[in-house]
């Protein structure tokens, strides 16, 4: 049974948001990005609810009811499930971006390899790819794009002001990495936000292939 909601949060919305969730999992899944139910994706239903994964839920076998709704303070509603432990993680970009509509968090190798190897540097720089061109914002591969490595922690308003202290030096966030984790990437829709996710999976295995083969 899906979430059931209260006014003046429509069902029909959450469906499609939930729907949506659940494609872009299956696709996650399918190309490895969310090993052993990791991961956590979500969706904006208005400016005080998002749609959310349920905890422990196989990613590459979603439906609507493994989505629940949740306030932007993480507290379910008209659910007894648990939303994702990184959920607060999710509220803070749709606060900070009122253009976000989805947000996509994937646990791949190649995402946690580079964000174990790039630590120390507290960045991955992305200079000279033709797919830069995939992250919107960007029409040239003559841009840079700088994506930030924050220290993993279980405490969440720890990493919630590492993303806060990032914005307010004035840097641009297209997306980020936790180390050892995973990478947090969204759009102004589903479909923007898993080209995101794709580019920054194939920029990244780029720059890994590069340092490789140029030790």
């Amino acid at each position: 049974m899906t979430a059931s909601l209260q006014a003046p949060l429509s069902q029909d919305l959450f469906n499609h948001r939930a729907d949506d969730i659940a494609a872009a999992g299956k696709y996650a899944a399918d190309h490895g990005w969310t090993p052993a139910t990791s991961s956590n994706f979500s969706a904006r239903l208005d400016e005080d609810h998002i749609a959310v994964t349920i905890s422990g839920r196989d990613k590459g076998r979603l439906g609507r009811e493994d989505v629940m709704v949740v306030d932007y303070q993480g507290r379910p509603v008209g659910s007894s499930h648990r939303p994702s432990a990184e959920t607060l993680l999710h509220t803070q970009i749709y606060q900070r971006f009122p253009e976000a509509q989805a947000i996509l968090h994937t646990h791949s190798r190649v995402q946690s390899v580079a964000s174990r190897l790039y630590a120390d540097a507290g960045i991955v720089r992305f200079e000279g790819w033709e797919l830069q061109k995939a992250i919107s914002g960007h029409t040239t591969h003559e841009s840079v794009i700088d994506v930030p490595v924050l220290p993993n922690s279980q405490h969440m308003p720890e990493l919630m002001a590492k993303v806060d202290a990032w914005l307010d030096a004035g840097k641009p966030l297209y997306a980020y990495l936790i180390s050892g984790h995973g990478i947090y990437t969204w759009g102004r829709d589903m479909n923007e936000t898993l080209r995101h996710l794709e580019a920054f999976e194939f920029l990244l295995g780029c720059e890994l292939d590069l340092r490789r083969l140029t030790r």
